[in-house]
Protein backbone atom coordinates (compact mmCIF):
# COMPACT_ATOMS: atom_id res chain seq x y z
CA UNK A 1 0.00 0.00 0.00
CA UNK A 2 1.28 3.45 -0.91
CA UNK A 3 2.11 5.41 2.26
CA UNK A 4 1.43 8.80 0.67
CA UNK A 5 -1.97 7.71 -0.66
CA UNK A 6 -3.22 6.80 2.82
CA UNK A 7 -1.97 9.99 4.47
CA UNK A 8 1.10 8.59 6.22
CA UNK A 9 3.94 10.99 7.03
CA UNK A 10 6.32 8.10 7.82
CA UNK A 11 6.58 4.51 6.67
CA UNK A 12 8.35 1.21 7.21
CA UNK A 13 9.62 -1.34 4.71
CA UNK A 14 11.59 -4.55 4.55
CA UNK A 15 14.99 -4.33 2.91
CA UNK A 16 14.41 -7.72 1.24
CA UNK A 17 12.11 -10.73 1.66
CA UNK A 18 11.76 -10.87 5.43
CA UNK A 19 11.45 -14.67 5.52
CA UNK A 20 14.56 -15.53 3.50
CA UNK A 21 18.23 -15.35 4.39
CA UNK A 22 19.53 -13.97 1.11
CA UNK A 23 18.38 -11.77 -1.73
CA UNK A 24 19.77 -10.33 -4.94
CA UNK A 25 21.82 -7.15 -4.52
CA UNK A 26 20.16 -3.86 -5.36
CA UNK A 27 20.89 -2.50 -8.81
CA UNK A 28 21.83 1.12 -9.38
CA UNK A 29 18.38 1.50 -10.97
CA UNK A 30 16.67 0.13 -7.80
CA UNK A 31 18.58 2.58 -5.64
CA UNK A 32 17.96 5.61 -7.84
CA UNK A 33 14.23 4.90 -8.21
CA UNK A 34 13.78 4.43 -4.46
CA UNK A 35 15.57 7.67 -3.66
CA UNK A 36 13.63 9.56 -6.33
CA UNK A 37 10.26 8.16 -5.21
CA UNK A 38 10.96 9.19 -1.62
CA UNK A 39 12.00 12.67 -2.72
CA UNK A 40 8.94 13.06 -4.95
CA UNK A 41 6.61 11.99 -2.12
CA UNK A 42 8.36 14.21 0.43
CA UNK A 43 9.72 11.48 2.72
CA UNK A 44 12.99 12.30 4.48
CA UNK A 45 15.34 9.44 5.44
CA UNK A 46 14.82 10.13 9.15
CA UNK A 47 11.08 9.45 8.76
CA UNK A 48 11.57 6.01 7.20
CA UNK A 49 11.97 3.05 9.56
CA UNK A 50 13.08 -0.12 7.75
CA UNK A 51 12.70 -3.48 9.49
CA UNK A 52 15.13 -6.39 9.23
CA UNK A 53 14.20 -9.98 8.38
CA UNK A 54 12.38 -12.24 10.82
CA UNK A 55 14.96 -15.05 10.64
CA UNK A 56 17.74 -12.95 12.18
CA UNK A 57 18.65 -13.69 15.82
CA UNK A 58 21.57 -11.52 16.93
CA UNK A 59 21.72 -13.35 20.27
CA UNK A 60 21.72 -16.84 18.76
CA UNK A 61 23.35 -19.33 21.15
CA UNK A 62 24.85 -21.50 18.39
CA UNK A 63 27.85 -20.59 16.26
CA UNK A 64 26.32 -21.33 12.87
CA UNK A 65 23.01 -19.59 13.58
CA UNK A 66 24.83 -16.58 15.01
CA UNK A 67 27.08 -16.24 11.95
CA UNK A 68 24.13 -16.45 9.54
CA UNK A 69 22.26 -13.85 11.58
CA UNK A 70 25.21 -11.49 11.78
CA UNK A 71 25.92 -11.79 8.05
CA UNK A 72 22.26 -11.15 7.21
CA UNK A 73 22.03 -8.18 9.59
CA UNK A 74 25.17 -6.61 8.11
CA UNK A 75 23.71 -7.08 4.62
CA UNK A 76 20.55 -5.26 5.68
CA UNK A 77 22.51 -2.43 7.30
CA UNK A 78 24.50 -2.09 4.07
CA UNK A 79 21.26 -2.01 2.07
CA UNK A 80 20.08 0.88 4.25
CA UNK A 81 23.39 2.60 3.58
CA UNK A 82 22.93 2.14 -0.18
CA UNK A 83 19.45 3.67 -0.09
CA UNK A 84 20.55 6.60 2.06
CA UNK A 85 18.43 5.51 5.04
CA UNK A 86 19.43 6.36 8.58
CA UNK A 87 18.01 3.49 10.67
CA UNK A 88 17.39 -0.25 10.73
CA UNK A 89 14.78 -1.51 13.19
CA UNK A 90 15.17 -5.06 14.52
CA UNK A 91 14.03 -7.49 17.20
CA UNK A 92 17.03 -8.00 19.48
CA UNK A 93 17.16 -11.80 19.64
CA UNK A 94 16.39 -14.94 21.63
CA UNK A 95 18.41 -17.18 23.95
CA UNK A 96 16.45 -20.32 22.94
CA UNK A 97 17.02 -21.67 26.48
CA UNK A 98 20.60 -22.51 25.52
CA UNK A 99 22.53 -19.60 27.06
CA UNK A 100 21.94 -17.28 30.00
CA UNK A 101 19.94 -14.10 29.44
CA UNK A 102 22.89 -11.83 30.28
CA UNK A 103 25.11 -13.72 27.84
CA UNK A 104 22.46 -13.36 25.15
CA UNK A 105 22.16 -9.60 25.73
CA UNK A 106 25.93 -9.16 25.46
CA UNK A 107 25.97 -11.29 22.30
CA UNK A 108 23.28 -9.03 20.78
CA UNK A 109 25.38 -5.94 21.56
CA UNK A 110 28.47 -7.61 20.07
CA UNK A 111 26.47 -8.36 16.91
CA UNK A 112 25.44 -4.70 16.69
CA UNK A 113 29.05 -3.58 17.16
CA UNK A 114 30.21 -5.79 14.28
CA UNK A 115 27.61 -4.28 11.93
CA UNK A 116 28.28 -0.70 13.03
CA UNK A 117 32.01 -1.15 12.49
CA UNK A 118 31.40 -2.12 8.86
CA UNK A 119 28.84 0.55 7.95
CA UNK A 120 28.47 4.32 8.14
CA UNK A 121 25.55 6.62 8.83
CA UNK A 122 23.01 3.93 9.76
CA UNK A 123 21.81 3.42 13.33
CA UNK A 124 20.74 0.09 14.82
CA UNK A 125 17.27 0.62 16.36
CA UNK A 126 16.29 -2.05 18.89
CA UNK A 127 12.58 -2.86 19.08
CA UNK A 128 11.24 -3.78 22.49
CA UNK A 129 9.48 -7.14 22.45
CA UNK A 130 6.46 -8.64 24.20
CA UNK A 131 8.72 -11.22 25.85
CA UNK A 132 7.07 -14.11 24.05
CA UNK A 133 8.96 -17.40 24.28
CA UNK A 134 12.67 -16.77 24.78
CA UNK A 135 12.69 -13.32 23.15
CA UNK A 136 14.89 -10.75 24.86
CA UNK A 137 14.31 -6.99 25.04
CA UNK A 138 10.93 -6.95 26.79
CA UNK A 139 12.21 -5.23 29.92
CA UNK A 140 13.63 -1.72 29.76
CA UNK A 141 16.63 -2.98 31.74
CA UNK A 142 17.41 -5.45 28.96
CA UNK A 143 17.35 -2.68 26.35
CA UNK A 144 19.65 -0.62 28.58
CA UNK A 145 22.10 -3.52 28.95
CA UNK A 146 22.33 -3.92 25.18
CA UNK A 147 22.90 -0.18 24.69
CA UNK A 148 25.50 -0.12 27.49
CA UNK A 149 27.51 -2.71 25.57
CA UNK A 150 27.29 -0.94 22.19
CA UNK A 151 30.48 0.98 21.48
CA UNK A 152 29.04 3.77 19.33
CA UNK A 153 26.19 5.20 21.41
CA UNK A 154 25.38 7.73 18.67
CA UNK A 155 24.31 4.95 16.32
CA UNK A 156 22.00 2.92 18.54
CA UNK A 157 18.38 3.62 19.40
CA UNK A 158 15.09 2.12 20.51
CA UNK A 159 11.73 1.63 18.81
CA UNK A 160 8.88 1.28 21.31
CA UNK A 161 5.97 -0.87 20.19
CA UNK A 162 2.84 -0.02 22.17
CA UNK A 163 1.42 -3.56 22.07
CA UNK A 164 4.76 -5.09 23.06
CA UNK A 165 5.22 -2.55 25.86
CA UNK A 166 1.77 -3.31 27.28
CA UNK A 167 1.95 -7.10 27.05
CA UNK A 168 5.46 -7.00 28.56
CA UNK A 169 3.83 -5.55 31.69
CA UNK A 170 4.02 -1.76 31.29
CA UNK A 171 0.60 -0.13 31.60
CA UNK A 172 -0.23 2.70 29.19
CA UNK A 173 -4.00 2.97 29.64
CA UNK A 174 -4.38 5.93 32.01
CA UNK A 175 -2.60 9.26 32.28
CA UNK A 176 -1.02 8.13 35.55
CA UNK A 177 0.21 4.73 34.33
CA UNK A 178 1.35 6.14 30.98
CA UNK A 179 3.44 8.75 32.80
CA UNK A 180 4.87 6.12 35.16
CA UNK A 181 5.85 3.87 32.25
CA UNK A 182 7.47 6.69 30.29
CA UNK A 183 9.26 7.98 33.38
CA UNK A 184 10.66 4.49 33.89
CA UNK A 185 11.75 4.28 30.26
CA UNK A 186 13.49 7.64 30.58
CA UNK A 187 15.20 6.64 33.82
CA UNK A 188 16.33 3.18 32.68
CA UNK A 189 17.00 3.72 28.96
CA UNK A 190 16.69 7.44 28.24
CA UNK A 191 14.42 9.30 25.82
CA UNK A 192 17.49 10.39 23.88
CA UNK A 193 17.58 6.85 22.49
CA UNK A 194 13.95 6.81 21.33
CA UNK A 195 14.19 6.69 17.54
CA UNK A 196 10.78 5.41 16.43
CA UNK A 197 7.50 3.84 17.50
CA UNK A 198 5.12 1.13 16.34
CA UNK A 199 1.55 2.07 17.17
CA UNK A 200 -0.61 -0.98 17.81
CA UNK A 201 -3.51 -1.87 20.04
CA UNK A 202 -3.24 -5.22 21.83
CA UNK A 203 -5.34 -8.38 21.74
CA UNK A 204 -3.74 -9.85 24.92
CA UNK A 205 -4.00 -8.38 28.43
CA UNK A 206 -1.40 -6.42 30.37
CA UNK A 207 1.64 -8.58 31.11
CA UNK A 208 0.49 -11.54 28.99
CA UNK A 209 3.86 -11.64 27.17
CA UNK A 210 2.09 -12.55 23.95
CA UNK A 211 2.60 -10.58 20.72
CA UNK A 212 -0.80 -10.11 19.07
CA UNK A 213 -1.57 -6.74 17.53
CA UNK A 214 -5.05 -5.21 17.18
CA UNK A 215 -6.52 -2.21 15.35
CA UNK A 216 -6.36 1.11 17.23
CA UNK A 217 -9.17 1.37 19.79
CA UNK A 218 -10.33 -2.22 19.30
CA UNK A 219 -8.04 -3.95 21.80
CA UNK A 220 -7.11 -3.94 25.47
CA UNK A 221 -5.27 -0.60 25.21
CA UNK A 222 -8.11 1.47 23.77
CA UNK A 223 -7.70 4.95 22.31
CA UNK A 224 -6.36 6.88 25.32
CA UNK A 225 -2.68 5.79 25.15
CA UNK A 226 -2.54 7.06 21.58
CA UNK A 227 -4.03 10.38 22.66
CA UNK A 228 -1.21 10.69 25.22
CA UNK A 229 1.40 9.89 22.56
CA UNK A 230 -0.03 12.32 20.00
CA UNK A 231 0.08 15.16 22.54
CA UNK A 232 3.53 14.55 24.01
CA UNK A 233 6.33 16.54 22.39
CA UNK A 234 8.86 13.82 23.27
CA UNK A 235 7.40 11.78 20.39
CA UNK A 236 7.66 14.56 17.81
CA UNK A 237 9.81 14.13 14.72
CA UNK A 238 10.31 10.38 15.04
CA UNK A 239 8.71 7.87 12.66
CA UNK A 240 5.57 6.30 14.13
CA UNK A 241 4.39 3.33 12.12
CA UNK A 242 1.13 1.38 12.24
CA UNK A 243 1.46 -2.40 12.35
CA UNK A 244 -2.22 -3.03 13.02
CA UNK A 245 -4.00 -6.08 11.63
CA UNK A 246 -6.45 -4.61 9.08
CA UNK A 247 -4.71 -2.80 6.23
CA UNK A 248 -8.07 -1.75 4.82
CA UNK A 249 -8.63 0.69 7.68
CA UNK A 250 -5.11 2.12 7.90
CA UNK A 251 -6.26 5.43 6.33
CA UNK A 252 -9.01 5.73 8.97
CA UNK A 253 -6.56 4.86 11.76
CA UNK A 254 -4.13 7.53 10.58
CA UNK A 255 -6.96 10.10 10.54
CA UNK A 256 -8.01 8.99 14.02
CA UNK A 257 -4.48 9.42 15.37
CA UNK A 258 -4.15 12.94 13.95
CA UNK A 259 -7.61 13.83 15.28
CA UNK A 260 -6.36 13.12 18.81
CA UNK A 261 -3.70 15.82 18.54
CA UNK A 262 -4.62 18.92 20.56
CA UNK A 263 -1.40 20.91 20.40
CA UNK A 264 -1.12 23.74 17.88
Amino acid sequence: MNAKEIGAKAFALFMKNQRQWKAKPYTNDNIEKFRQNCEDAGYLPEHILPHDGYLINLGHPEKEGLKKSRDAFLDEMQRCEQLGLKMLNFHPGSHLKKIAEDACLKRIAESINIALDKTKGVSAVIENTAGQGTNMGFRFEQLATIIDNVADKKRVGVCLDTCHTFTAGYDLRTKKTFKATMDEFDKVVGFKYLSGMHLNDSKPDLGARVDRHQSIGKGKLGVEPFRFIMNDKRFDEIPMVLETIDAEIWPEEIKLLYSLEKRK
